[in-house]
């Protein structure tokens, strides 16, 4: 038996015995939390209803820990999310419901382009909307430690939803961190934010109407300024302090008004500023892509620009979002 053979078999040894005893101390965690949801005051049926068919998912957390938004540059990131295909796809579905897409656009007052956009990148307009159990989903990043508490209240929420008869269960297949429908609404943002648009008292996020008008609800009480900069790309001035430099979009920094950032942006004539609003500056690559400069890309990015980081903490994925809004901009 060569050494090489011998690696692999011991290699997938200790991957089975890993799997099995995650499965193990899965099922005593999954008995623990039927206890919390029941004391949380949810249903005793249909928390054993609904939980008596969640498994343990060892391909969720590996999709967990290796996310596109940890390790794509953000030109590829933003590349692959605006293309032209995706442009085109997107006016190929507004041509088609154009006057669902036009009355939420008016009555919620968000650009028609920027939820093309997000629809666009997050569901490929709601080709790719996921065939992961959402309740095996949440309950397994629910038991894994990285993000416990996050994901274990989204599935007390989702339990809640369901026992309150707002989403039947047996629809309940989407992505592998348990958002679900065209824009990929996690269990708080249908709780907070959708809506029953079409009045037939289900809401019904795989369809048109209530999808839109649902994600059209949700960036509108965000507070998303119709018609507001998101982000500009920026040629900067390396004497920046770096205090200024943001590379995480969990907590955006040292914001100030555009034009005490001027002196350090050497293409700040070719902006389109008006008026001199709140900014802040992001470096995407620093922390995530292996010997990335500290100064290129750079971005200055606004309030617009936040709302979106409150739809998925990437920025990368807000950068994306806001290139294909402007893309179809000059489209429709």
């Amino acid at each position: 038996m060569s050494k090489i053979f011998k690696f692999i078999v011991i290699l997938n040894i200790f991957f089975c015995f890993n799997v099995y005893g995650s499965e193990q101390n899965f099922k005593i965690w999954l008995n623990d939390f039927k206890a919390k949801a029941i004391n949380s005051g949810i249903s005793q049926n249909v928390v054993e209803d609904v939980l008596s068919s969640a498994r343990f998912l060892p391909k969720v957390i590996e999709y967990d820990r290796f996310q596109p938004e940890f390790y794509e540059d953000t030109y590829t990131y933003i590349k692959k999310r605006s293309s032209k295909k995706k442009i085109k796809d997107g006016l190929k579905l507004y041509k088609k419901e154009k006057k669902i897409i036009d009355q939420v656009e008016s009555e919620f007052q968000i650009e028609k382009e920027l939820l093309l956009a997000l629809m666009g990148v997050e569901t490929n307009f709601g080709k790719y909307l996921g065939k992961m159990d959402i309740i095996s989903s949440l309950a397994t990043l629910s038991f894994d430690k990285r993000r416990s508490e996050f994901f274990s209240e989204e599935l007390l929420i989702l339990l809640n939803l369901i026992d309150k008869k707002i989403i039947e269960k047996e629809i309940l297949f989407g992505s592998w961190a348990g958002a679900f429908g065209n824009f990929q609404f996690m269990p708080r943002t249908i709780r907070n934010y959708a809506i029953d648009f079409n009045n037939n008292k289900k809401i019904e996020l795989k369809n048109t109407e209530d999808s839109f008008a649902s994600a059209a609800n949700y960036l509108n009480k965000i507070g998303w300024k119709k018609n507001q900069p998101c982000f500009y790309k920026i040629n900067l001035d390396k004497k920046i302090p770096k205090k200024y430099l943001n590379s995480s979009a969990r907590n955006i920094k040292n914001k100030k008004k555009i034009f005490f950032f001027k002196k350090y942006i050497n293409n700040f004539a070719d902006l389109k500023i008006k008026g001199n609003i709140n900014a802040a500056i992001i470096i995407p690559d620093k922390d995530i892509i292996p010997g990335s400069e500290t100064f290129s890309p750079a971005y200055v990015i606004f309030e617009n620009y936040e709302k979106i980081l409150n739809w998925n903490r990437s920025l990368r994925f807000a950068l994306a979002v806001c290139t294909l809004k402007d893309n179809f901009k000059n489209e429709i």
